[in-house]
């Protein structure tokens, strides 16, 4: 309970805490329609919570499906906190990671690289431009986290 509490506030905070940037940008008119094009497939409704998918990770793989992420709070979830950068480490096209790898999750962004990067840019620009991190939770700090931007 006090996990979901705690996340519960820092999607409060994180909506309160937006530059007027970040305000133009919104999960409800850019975010949304994105996701559902290209995500809801395999994260809608008909998909595990977080901690089912965890349990039987090779499972729900094998059925083209991934943690549910069909609602704002799930997905912010999977930005800030508690499952901090899981987003971003899917969706990163290696430009942020030493390798140079992409997310497993970076191809479904578009049909061609064009598309993934307009997509993407929308996704870094909702997260906020300096929020944008690979971190996991047990590594960022509380003053990154203050950075997102997630605007619903």
């Amino acid at each position: 309970m006090i996990r979901h509490t705690t996340a519960l506030a820092l999607v409060l905070l994180v909506s309160l805490s937006g530059s007027a940037y970040a305000q133009e940008l919104s999960y409800r008119k850019h975010i949304r329609p994105l996701w559902q094009a290209r995500c809801s497939a395999c994260h809608g409704a008909a998909s595990p919570e977080g901690a089912e998918f965890d349990q039987n990770k090779e499972k729900f793989k094998a059925l083209s499906k991934g943690p549910r992420m069909d609602s704002y709070t799930a997905r912010v979830s999977f930005v800030a906190w508690p499952d901090t950068g899981a987003l971003m480490r899917r969706l990163d096209d290696g430009k942020s990671t030493a390798d140079g790898t992409p997310g497993n999750m970076y191809v479904t962004l578009g049909a061609n690289e064009q598309e993934r990067q307009k997509n993407l840019a929308l996704f870094k620009r909702w997260v906020g431009a300096d929020a944008w991190t690979l971190k996991k939770p047990d590594v960022i700090s509380k003053e990154e986290l203050l950075r997102f931007k997630t605007r619903y």
